[in-house]
C-alpha cells in the first residue's frame, strides 16, 4: 500500500531528480524539495539542465550563469544555490579538467565545433551533463566533507528522463579506455546507486497518472531508483465523502440546497439553483475521478506526498510553503 510519508532511506540519498508529465509543475516540486531539503541548515544545490530558465523565473531573479549561484535561504540557516548547466561551458570545462585544452576549447567555441559536436552526438549533452551532476554531488571541502548535502535536479519530462539518465551507460560502452570511460563509469555507479532517486510529480488526471505508472516501469527496467510520487495542485473536496458517490452519479437533493440558500437569506431564483446543482455534479465527478486515480497510484508502492493547489499562482511565499508541507511530511527529517 502506498505510503503518504517520506522515508528515512529516501533521505539518505543525496542526489534527487524530479520528473513529470509536461505542465504538471515538476519545477516548482523541484525547488520545494530543494527548500524542504535545505531547512535545518543544510546546503543544497538545485540544478536546471533544459535551458529554460525556469528556476530564475521561479525565484524571480535574473538568468541564471552557468556558476552555483546563491537563490535563497531556507528556514534553521539552510542555503540554498541554483546552478543552470549549458552544454557549451560544460564541455568546454570538461575538455580543460580530463585534457588541459581550456585554450583550444575556446578556439573550439569561436568556430562553432562545440554545437556541431553537441549536435552530432545529441547523447553527448546528456552525458556532460550528469558528467557535471556527478561532480557537484562528490565535491568535498577541505575537511572532506560534501559540500553539498543534497543535490536536486530539475531534470527532464517523463517521456525523456530514462533516456537521459541512462545514456552514460551506453557512452561508457563506447568508450573503453581514456577520461570518458572512467567518468562514465562514475556517473552509472552514481546513478544506479542507493545516493540517487527518481521523484515524479503528477496531477491527480488520467494522462499525468498514466504516463507516471509507466515511467516507473521504465526506471524499474533500467535499474534506477524511482523515490517519491509527488500529487501536485491538489484541491481540497468540498463534499462530505458519503455525498461524492451519489454526487457523481447525479444524484443530488436540489431541495437540500434551496433550503440553506433560504437560511442563508439567499435567492435561488434565475436559474441560481440549478447551476449550484450543475456545479456540485461536476466537483463531486472531479473528486471521484482524483479518487480513482489515487487509488491507481497505489499500484507502485511508492511514497505519495499531496501538494496543494495554489489558486493565486506560484510565488517564492508558495514555495516555502510547499517546502513546509514537505517537511510536515518528513522531508529533510523535519517531521
Amino acid at each position: 500500500m502506498t505510503t503518504s510519508e517520506w522515508s528515512g532511506e529516501l533521505d539518505q540519498a543525496r542526489l534527487h531528480f524530479v520528473s513529470g508529465k509536461g505542465g504538471v509543475g515538476k519545477t516548482t516540486a523541484a525547488a520545494a524539495l530543494a527548500l524542504a531539503l535545505a531547512t535545518g541548515g543544510r546546503r543544497v544545490l538545485l540544478v536546471e539542465v533544459e535551458g529554460r530558465q525556469g528556476l530564475a523565473q521561479l525565484f524571480d531573479t535574473p538568468p541564471l550563469p552557468y556558476s552555483e549561484e546563491w537563490i535563497a535561504s531556507a528556514p534553521g540557516g539552510g542555503e540554498l544555490r541554483a546552478l543552470a548547466i549549458d552544454a557549451e561551458a560544460a564541455l568546454l570545462e570538461y575538455l580543460d579538467m580530463f585534457y588541459s585544452l581550456g585554450f583550444a576549447g575556446r578556439t573550439l567555441r569561436r568556430m562553432g565545433a562545440v554545437e556541431f559536436a553537441t549536435t552530432l552526438a545529441p547523447g553527448l549533452r546528456d552525458v556532460l551533463f550528469t558528467g557535471k551532476i556527478k561532480e557537484c554531488v562528490g565535491r568535498t571541502d577541505r575537511g572532506g566533507r560534501h559540500f553539498y548535502d543534497a543535490v536536486v535536479v530539475d531534470a527532464p519530462p517523463t517521456g525523456r528522463v530514462v533516456k537521459f539518465l541512462d545514456v552514460t551507460r551506453a557512452m561508457a560502452d563506447l568508450a573503453k579506455v581514456g577520461p570518458i570511460r572512467g567518468q562514465s563509469e562514475g556517473v552509472v555507479r552514481l546513478l544506479h546507486s542507493g545516493d540517487t532517486v527518481v521523484h515524479l510529480v503528477t496531477l491527480l488526471e488520467e494522462l499525468p497518472v498514466r504516463e507516471t505508472l509507466e515511467t516507473v516501469e521504465e526506471l524499474d527496467a533500467a535499474d534506477l531508483r524511482p523515490g517519491a510520487v509527488l500529487l501536485n495542485r491538489v484541491k481540497p473536496p468540498r463534499l462530505a465523502a458519503r455525498s461524492v458517490a451519489a454526487a457523481s452519479g447525479g444524484r443530488v437533493d436540489a431541495s437540500r440546497i434551496r433550503s440553506g440558500l433560504e437560511s442563508a437569506g439567499l435567492g435561488w431564483e434565475g436559474g441560481v439553483l440549478d447551476g449550484l446543482v450543475d456545479e456540485t455534479i461536476e466537483h463531486a465527478t472531479r473528486v471521484r475521478a482524483e479518487e480513482q486515480a489515487r487509488e491507481r497510484l497505489t499500484t507502485t508502492d511508492l511514497p505519495a506526498i499531496t501538494l496543494p493547489e495554489f489558486t493565486d499562482g506560484i510565488d517564492v511565499a508558495a514555495l516555502y510553503e510547499l517546502a513546509e508541507t514537505l517537511g510536515e511530511h518528513g522531508v529533510g527529517g523535519s517531521r
